[in-house]
């Protein structure tokens, strides 16, 4: 589990209202019912307007992942698939099928099974490749989701904000209401705007990063089946393996 989502944004909001106290104001004013509803909701579905219901249904389930959720680093596989390779190299391959019982990386389980099933290896790459381009591209779709409506919020705020100001001028007749009724007017774009670079855009950012993440580790698992199939020297794949990963995995990797 990787809280930085939750962190960055409850920190982040706890720092405005904070600020908010410190210059005098009150909290309070600026949870007013109807402007929220008006950006959030709104936001909401115009963004499901740009889009499918699928989409939708993903995008929020992956809410889940955002504030939760993370990815095991890359390095982790190495010695795995360097244990695997010992062990195919001393017995063959088939030797793996009860080695793979103590493997917890499904997609690694994957790939060794369809080389022990005799899969040619160019097949075997074609088939783990393509769900490495499944993973992107789901990925990506739940991103692009909270993208638009970081993008969206704004603009709705400033209609939220157009039509308090039209209920101000409503009201010209009654001064002593008119201050209350601007302030109101106004927190529409704040919501806006602050929902947007606060909730959305982060929200967006974070699931394109563990997307990114994810696929490292498919494709580095890749590079590691293509070598136990083609029975390289365990030394040569943990050495291949370590020079593909951040160099701050490095280390760590070759330690194992």
């Amino acid at each position: 589990m990787d809280p930085a989502t939750a962190i960055g944004i409850v920190v982040g909001l706890v720092i405005i209202f904070v600020s908010q106290i410190m210059e005098g104001g009150n909290p309070m004013s600026l949870m007013l019912i109807a402007p929220m509803l008006l950006v959030f909701g709104t936001t909401m579905m115009v963004t499901l307007a740009g889009g499918t219901i699928a989409d939708a249904k993903h995008a929020l389930g992956s809410l889940k992942t955002a504030f939760a959720g993370g990815v095991r680093p890359a390095g982790e596989v190495v010695p795995m698939i360097v244990a695997l390779a010992e062990r195919a190299r001393r017995e063959g391959l088939l030797a793996l099928e009860d080695e793979l019982k103590t493997v917890d990386d499904p997609f690694l389980v994957k790939g060794v099974t369809l080389a022990i099933d005799g899969t040619d290896p160019e097949e075997v790459r074609e088939i783990l490749e393509a769900e490495v381009y499944a993973t992107k591209a789901q990925g990506k779709h739940s991103a692009k989701f909270f993208a638009d409506a970081g993008a969206y919020a704004p603009t709705i705020g400033i209609i939220g904000t157009v039509m308090g100001l039209v209920h101000v001028l409503e009201n010209l007749a009654q001064p002593e209401e008119l201050g209350h009724l601007i302030a109101a007017a106004f927190i529409a774009t704040l919501w806006g705007v602050m929902s947007a670079n606060v909730i959305w855009l982060p929200i967006g950012n974070r699931l394109k990063r563990l997307t990114e993440l994810e696929a490292a580790r498919m494709e580095l698992v890749i590079e590691g089946v293509a070598a136990i199939q083609a029975g390289a020297n365990p030394r040569v794949i943990a050495q291949k393996l370590s020079s593909l990963l951040p160099a701050g995995e490095q280390p760590a990797a070759k330690a194992a």
